[in-house]
């Protein structure tokens, strides 16, 4: 019976895809950093108290913010780069070597200038040895070599060494966080034991796949560096676009609607990962064929948006009409504001899908100076738009901003991507 079905559906070669995998093993490590999350925070409350848990999220944010400085692009550029020189050691040692390097020097500007606010300034006061202890993330995203196994196409090993650590993270805080005044040492381990497993991957790259590690080349750093200006601050824009809602929402409503926002929020964010999974997973093949087969690739992206579209319209109508049910588990009471938010929002996921296929051409044609400028008119729409909505509607009018940005940003990419290069918008959607 299984070999009929298996000859009606291709199940082994589905898993083999290497797409696939990509997604399959991105989609592992982004649940199991939710799923840790969610487990690790009513033992954090219960053991170091609500306040204390505010200002170890709040370091935690203020660090996010710096690894977007210490990432710099990287993790959107090193991949394509890593997946063309696939076959060619010398050229992925000295690729590895450099990225690694600005990487490190990254996260070394990025903690000075953390500590001079510290200590220099007697900035953060509520919270600076928590801070303080917490830069060491800042060295974990540095060396966190997902980008190279992006390329590679070889994903098993990083989700199982990123849930590895996140455990060990778990099992920290079980051993180690027990009173208010140890608070300070919560994103200390986190940085700590994902810098452990992160060195331990280095080794693996030296070792088995045969990667050396040579001297920075200065030169070819800041040539990096300058490359991925555009594409630093593009991420920058998208990082304001798609998680400064609450900020604005702060301006204009008391703190009770904060949290039923906040709540609806957090579920609708979780779900757009899953465009963004897509893209990372897409992302090396696609680079690759380009070059080797230009009719190969508009087929396999058109078949892969069709099928990505339809998943995120299954996504977005499951969350409609689940939205009272995930409202009442998550927060275990009757929060009717939170589920007219959740509602509203649950069209995000579809509506982020909807530019896979512009993103997609944007990376593989290394156009990063039209992603940088989608990016920030999409920023400065949603800044502007929702702050004028949530102002005269509270809530429902920052849900109805968010909204619209989806729409406007696919907009805003096809024209530019057609005012530049008309052959691409032809071979895709033609």
């Amino acid at each position: 019976m299984f070999e009929k079905l298996n000859l009606l559906i291709p199940i082994g070669n589905f898993i083999r895809n290497k797409s696939i995998q990509n997604f399959l093993f991105l989609a592992i490590i982004q649940s199991s950093n939710v799923l840790i999350s969610i487990i690790s925070m009513p033992l954090l409350i219960q053991n170091i108290g609500v306040d204390q848990f505010g200002l170890v999220n709040l370091a935690l944010s203020v660090i996010i913010l710096f690894n977007i400085v210490v990432g710099f692009g990287y993790n959107l550029s090193a991949p394509r780069e890593v997946a063309v020189n696939q076959g060619d050691k010398s050229a992925l040692s000295h690729l590895v070597s450099n990225v690694f390097s600005a990487k490190i020097l990254l996260a070394s500007v990025a903690t000075l200038s953390i500590l001079i606010g510290i200590f220099g300034f007697n900035l953060f006061q509520e919270y600076r040895i928590i801070l303080a202890l917490s830069v060491l993330l800042l060295f974990s995203e540095a060396t966190l070599p997902l980008w190279f196994f992006q390329g590679m196409e070889k994903m098993k090993l990083i989700s199982i060494a990123n849930i590895f650590s996140k455990l060990l993270y778990l099992m920290g805080i079980v051993l180690f966080i027990h009173s208010p005044d140890q608070s300070q040492w919560v994103n200390f381990m986190m940085g700590v034991f994902g810098l452990i497993i992160n060195l331990s991957l280095l080794f693996y790259i030296h070792e088995f796949l045969g990667i050396r590690f040579y001297r920075p080349e200065i030169s070819a750093i800041v040539k990096s560096l300058r490359d991925n200006v555009l594409l630093f601050f593009s991420n920058l824009a998208s990082h304001i676009s798609i998680n400064g809602g609450l900020i604005i929402l702060s301006f204009f409503s008391v703190a009770e609607t904060l949290g039923m926002y906040s709540l609806a929020e957090r579920v609708v964010m979780v779900l757009r990962l899953f465009p963004a999974l897509i893209i990372q997973a897409i992302f090396p093949n696609s680079s690759r064929l380009i070059k080797e087969d230009p009719i190969s690739f508009f087929k396999f992206l058109k078949k892969v948006y069709l099928r990505v579209l339809v998943a995120g319209a299954c996504l977005s109508m499951a969350t409609y009409w689940s939205a009272p049910w995930v409202i009442r588990v998550l927060s275990r009471s009757e929060l009717k504001e939170s589920v007219d938010y959740l509602q509203l929002l649950a069209s995000v996921p579809f509506l982020a899908c909807l530019n896979i296929g512009n993103v997609i051409l944007l990376l593989v044609s290394d156009l990063k100076e039209l992603l940088f400028r989608a990016s920030w008119m999409m920023c400065l729409y949603m800044v502007v738009v929702s702050a004028f909505l949530t102002s005269a509607m509270g809530g429902i009018g920052l849900c109805i901003g968010i909204i619209s940005t989806e729409v406007v940003v696919f907009l805003i990419c096809l024209v530019l991507l057609y005012r530049h290069n008309r052959m691409l918008i032809h071979g895709f959607y033609l």
